[in-house]
């Protein structure tokens, strides 16, 4: 598989089949994906990977906090910005909007919206998961090399035909995840990560989430003036020029 065909099939897979993935294979592609720029190379990232029973007591402890017999924790980073501004709103609303639209999950269902939110703490019943640390010391510029080594990550999982659902709905539970899986406390938790092999049929990893056109974030400096466009549009969408 080429890097454009693992990006372009690359998704947010919200629902996993049971079946298991290669273990060696993951601390593979966990090692591979170090190769991944950071300034300095400085590698902030720390992963912690579980599955089997590791993973199982996990989520009977989420199932606990998510039924309400513990609260969430206090975040120790602000997911979204507090006041989110245009288009960025639009876009986070929008994409909410078709995820829930696809399950016929209407939007005053409250109930039924909390009861699919909480399917995110038992990582869509993926057969394995990731968390990923950072140290408290490091800045804006290292947190975004943690990007850059999910990103990576998660290409490498494509190109092995492996799906994931990066998720930083784990940030709510900050004390407990570190408690869970032993991260000293000099370590901050980022994110989460799902992963295994999408279940193709649900209706969930199905509906489009749309990426806006380039002509929206990027401007062309020195391009010839009658250079056609379309071909970056279609990269944007994955369709072909």
């Amino acid at each position: 598989m080429k890097a454009s065909e693992a990006l372009a099939s690359r998704r947010s897979v919200r629902a996993f089949l049971e079946r298991p993935v290669d273990q060696a294979l993951i601390r593979r592609v966990i090692a591979q994906a170090a190769r991944s720029p950071s300034g300095g190379n400085l590698q902030p990232w720390h992963i912690y990977a579980l599955t089997g029973a590791p993973l199982a007591e996990l989520k009977r402890t989420m199932d606990l906090r998510t039924a309400g017999l513990a609260g969430a924790e206090s975040t120790e980073y602000d997911i979204y910005p507090k006041q989110l501004g245009s288009p960025y709103r639009e876009r986070r609303f929008a994409v909410g909007e078709a995820l829930y639209a696809s399950m016929g999950i209407q939007r005053d269902d409250r109930e039924a919206r909390l009861r699919w939110f909480s399917r995110n703490f038992r990582f869509f019943d993926a057969p394995m998961a990731l968390f990923c640390f950072v140290d408290r010391a490091m800045g804006p510029p290292q947190w975004s090399d943690l990007g850059m080594y999910l990103q990576s990550l998660m290409l490498l999982l494509r190109e092995e035909g492996i799906d994931s659902c990066p998720q930083e709905c784990w940030a709510l539970y900050p004390r407990t995840i570190a408690g869970l899986v032993g991260a000293p406390g000099e370590l901050m938790l980022f994110t989460g990560m799902a992963i295994g092999y999408a279940d193709l049929e649900h209706p969930v990893n199905r509906f489009p989430s749309e990426r806006a056109p380039s002509n929206e974030f990027a401007t062309f400096l020195g391009f010839d003036a009658g250079s056609d466009n379309r071909t970056a549009q279609a990269a944007t969408t994955g369709d072909k020029p």
